[in-house]
């Protein structure tokens, strides 16, 4: 892993932070992108601020990661926002908002990686994407509809890509449940439900971080496809 280089959208936090601090540990040179300034110094780290909705900012982002690491091994697609409320009450802005990041923005960065790769500078080994969808792609619940398709989507999207870049790239959808971060306080929607008022416990983001590591870090031509981690008591 040390001479692999990774980038991770929503690295600010929760998952994604967990994802850059394993991947920093193992060596690796990692950029993580986020709207908020990223809580870890490193030596091996890129800090960028940048909103994966606007097109330019993602190009710019990958042009500034690449000119920095010379050249881009992983993509980790992870910036996620939620949204709780009916669908028949809801806010149509609010749902354009959710869609566009959950997997509009996810498309973009994929779409600026991938071309990346046909120049590539530095060692050869494994390339990967990693999309960070939800069990709620296959598993809508009550005020979760919006939320629940644009991962849907992003999900659907992860197994086009997997058939149209193999054998080259490897492409991992995790598909998390519960997990104890700050996703819930970043809601469009003030009253989403913390963990303890669904009525299960949390995964560490740590646990879904170590996960991907595991995808990551498997032989060239091993590839894991989809991973589902979730509370032992989570029944959905």
């Amino acid at each position: 892993m040390s001479h692999r280089r990774a980038l991770v959208t929503g690295g600010a936090s929760g998952i994604g932070l967990a994802v850059v601090e394993r991947l920093l540990d193992a060596g690796a040179r990692v950029a993580a992108v986020d709207l908020r300034p990223v809580p870890v110094e490193h030596h091996n780290l890129l800090c960028l601020e940048a909103d994966i909705t606007d097109g330019d900012q993602v190009d710019a982002c990958f042009k500034r990661v690449v000119e920095h690491f010379e050249g881009l091994d992983i993509l980790v697609s992870n910036a996620g926002i939620g949204i709780h409320e009916r669908l028949d009450e809801g806010d149509p802005d609010k749902w354009q908002r959710v869609v566009e990041t959950n997997l509009v923005g996810a498309m973009r960065c994929v779409r600026a990686f991938v071309p990346l790769l046909d120049r590539e500078k530095g060692p050869g080994g494994p390339r990967d994407v990693v999309i960070v969808s939800s069990v709620a792609d296959q598993k809508p619940y009550s005020y979760g509809g919006t939320y629940a398709a644009s991962k849907a989507g992003l999900s659907a999207m992860a197994e086009t890509l997997r058939l149209e870049l193999l054998p080259q790239v490897r492409v991992t959808t995790v598909r998390p449940g519960m997990v104890d971060t700050s996703f819930f306080e970043h809601s469009v929607h003030a009253s989403s439900p913390t963990p303890q008022e669904v009525g299960f416990t949390a995964v560490p983001a740590g646990e879904v971080a170590e996960a991907i590591f595991f995808a990551l870090t498997r032989p060239q031509s091993v590839a894991i496809n989809e991973l589902v981690i979730r509370p032992a008591d989570q029944p959905f």
